[in-house]
């Protein structure tokens, strides 16, 4: 029952933010002529982390277009490989995903200094897991509905975003809270 509660809403929220992205450029299509580049924004995100017994790495370009000082929505895609190790108490583990996708982001500016978002992301994950010389594969598709808030200087964001779909068992990230920076030139 939870499945298909969950299946449903990801659906309608699917539609929700695709129908809002078609409003908003049908709304601007006729003064895009020579205007519509000049509006678009490009930007992304590059991470590192590693560690003795770790390793993370992603890459995020994304672009958006300003429709006004308010309002900006935009696509982006996502790719992340993470590789960890660990010996607990004498039982050894290894632990390698890569998972790509995209996303579709909707900022709101409500004053200067401060930007609210919403971004959905669709993440194709591809995760192994050995412990003691056993190896688990899965392969899944793996949603997440970020809600943030960033203050906001010039062209960059710094903020914290949550993810209100977000699994203990098959999301990406360690957390359902997840900081970030934002840079779009």
């Amino acid at each position: 029952m939870k499945l298909t509660i969950k299946a449903t809403a990801i659906k309608d929220i699917k539609k929700c933010f695709l129908l809002l992205f078609a409003v908003f450029l049908l709304q601007n299509v006729h003064s895009q002529d020579k205007d519509f580049w000049s509006k678009v924004r490009f930007g992304g995100g590059i991470g590192l982390g590693f560690s003795n017994d770790s390793f993370t790495g992603y890459i995020a370009p994304s672009a958006i277009y300003e429709f006004n000082n308010w309002f900006n929505a935009g696509v982006g895609l996502h790719f992340g490989y993470s590789s960890f190790s660990n010996d607990n108490i004498g039982t050894q583990s290894e632990s390698e995903s890569t998972n790509y996708g995209g996303s579709l982001i909707m900022l709101a500016n409500a004053s200067q200094a401060l930007q609210f978002s919403a971004e959905f992301e669709e993440m194709f994950v591809n995760r192994s897991v050995t412990i003691e010389n056993q190896t688990i594969k899965d392969t899944y598709w793996y949603p997440a509905l970020f809600l943030g808030v960033a203050y906001r200087v010039g062209k960059i964001s710094a903020g914290v975003k949550y993810d209100i779909l977000y699994d203990t068992d098959t999301s990406i990230y360690g957390s359902a809270y997840i900081p970030f920076v934002r840079v779009f030139l």
